[in-house]
């Protein structure tokens, strides 16, 4: 859509915002014009483009567009925070000092002292129904929590040191209604407590193995050993601990790479081509912000475990907004979906001792993991100014915290649904379903000829694999059994898939 022409399209609200003052954050997921025309809602890629009638025209009019943002549209907070650090503090001053009871200028007003740190020279509110700063029609939000000053409810998710934002998209709202949580436990009640005992056992494994495998690494016995007790504690687990962090990643990086604290150097994500060029795909935080960035992260964590926001929703906000600040050399990745367990499990969302391995439902599709990273990635470059030193190392030479502390995490939170109810569809009822075949099927081999368990076992899994019969290219390999014996465990193993299945 071309915006600016005279007779086109005129932006509205964030949009606005971001074109008159120019500003270098990334553009919101909602976009807002007005136009000679009637109301309509159309999409631009993955974002949604608001049309509205001249009647909602806002002119060049730094309040109104501000007044419109809030009025209609899902808050971005990375716009409203660049936004403010333009505006002058006299102009939200005088709006309140206008419309001291308005909703929409207590909105405001909350708004610039929690994103810039900075105190408006008005004095308190006095009167005026309490309002939220988010619409909750509009957006999750996090428990009530009154600002007396300016009479307003804070319901954001986190703090002024990191505070992401989720939109109530269609596609969000029904994910949260398919309570994959009471699904997951519907298929736990249908096995035997030992075959769950079994899978349970599987299921960690297969996480931790995959959560590496992401990464392109195969871990050693030791490694796997380690993070499969950590993943078992992850209810447990202090996120608001600094040094249980550190010793989390000093448990799954090589012992060369184990930090010591949070990074105190400038790192950034990518590979070298064929040609020898760094290719970045992300550039970090700089390393002065780090501190400040976790110490908002675990407010923040901290914020949705106590307000009990919705906890997928929670465990993909925490989960990336880690990940993002990347406050080590190594290890980040793994944590980052650590962190993903931690939420679900702490917040009861995934059974008692049990694991949903999300990182299996990643490396099954690997390419989405990598675009939906790219979300967040790609949009960044426009707003960093940064360099290669001497060293071949990057500088970057401008202010960029606020473009960790305030994003719209809401394609993460629809990404890791789809994950969720993946695995919960596929991995979990697959390996329950698999161990009861099997248990089923070696019960009854064992009944027609009374084998050594290793070769029941190789014989069950080669029928499984084609189909409940055992192939001619494999019947060599039990030439001890007569032909009506393997016609009959072929029955037998049939017989459970079927029951089963």
């Amino acid at each position: 859509m071309k915006v600016g022409a005279h007779d086109g399209p005129a932006p509205l609200g964030h949009m606005w915002l971001r074109a008159h003052f120019g500003l270098r954050a990334p553009a919101p997921h909602v976009e807002s014009y007005v136009i000679a025309g009637a109301r309509r809602t159309e999409t631009n890629g993955s974002n949604m483009v608001e049309l509205y009638p001249r009647a909602y025209a806002t002119g060049d009019d730094v309040v109104a567009n501000l007044r419109f943002a809030l009025r209609y549209e899902p808050l971005d907070l990375g716009t409203l925070s660049a936004a403010f650090a333009a505006i002058s503090a006299d102009t939200i001053a005088d709006w309140v000092r206008r419309e001291p009871s308005g909703s929409y200028a207590r909105r405001a007003w909350f708004l610039y002292e929690y994103l810039t740190g900075d105190v408006l020279a008005v004095p308190d509110a006095t009167a005026g129904n309490y309002v939220e700063v988010l619409d909750p029609a509009k957006h999750i939000t996090a428990a009530r929590r009154n600002s007396a000053r300016h009479r307003v409810i804070d319901n954001l998710l986190g703090v002024p040191g990191l505070c992401p934002t989720v939109r109530r998209t269609p596609r969000l709202a029904a994910q949260i209604d398919v309570h994959i949580d009471a699904e997951a436990r519907a298929i736990i009640e249908r096995y035997d407590p030992a075959v769950l005992a079994r899978a349970v056992r599987y299921l960690f494994t297969k996480e931790t193995r995959s959560s590496f495998a992401i990464e392109g690494e195969t871990p050693t016995p030791d490694r796997t050993e380690r993070f499969v007790a950590a993943l078992r504690s992850a209810s447990r687990f202090d996120v608001g601990d600094e040094a249980a962090i550190v010793r989390l990643q000093n448990m799954i990086v090589d012992p060369r790479y184990a930090a010591t604290g949070w990074r105190t150097f400038q790192n950034f994500v990518g590979e070298t081509t064929v040609d020898f060029r760094e290719e970045v795909h992300f550039i970090c935080p700089r390393p002065e912000d780090v501190p400040s960035l976790m110490a908002g992260w675990m407010a923040l964590t901290a914020r949705m475990l106590e307000d009990a926001v919705e906890p997928v929703v929670a465990a993909a906000v925490a989960a990336f907004a880690f990940v993002f600040i990347h406050p080590f050399e190594d290890g980040n990745g793994r944590i980052h979906r650590f962190i993903v367990h931690h939420v679900l499990s702490r917040t009861g969302f995934s059974p008692d001792d049990l694991i949903f391995p999300v990182s299996a439902a990643i490396v099954r599709d690997q390419r989405s993991y990598d675009a939906v990273l790219e979300r967040f990635s790609q949009p960044l470059f426009a707003a960093i100014d940064w360099a290669w030193t001497n060293e071949r190392e990057i500088s970057v030479r401008n202010d960029t915290a606020s473009l960790y502390r305030y994003f719209d995490a809401t394609p993460f939170v629809e990404y890791l649904y789809d994950r969720v109810v993946d695995t919960v569809r596929t991995d979990l009822h697959e390996q329950l379903g698999f161990l009861t075949v099997f248990d089923q099927a070696m019960e009854g081999v064992r009944t027609i000829v009374d084998m050594p368990d290793r070769r029941a076992a190789l014989l069950i899994r080669l029928m499984l694999q084609n189909g409940g019969q055992l192939s001619a290219a494999k019947r060599g390999q039990f030439a001890e059994l007569t032909d009506d014996e393997v016609r009959a465990m072929e029955a037998v193993v049939q017989a459970a898939m079927t029951e089963i299945g």
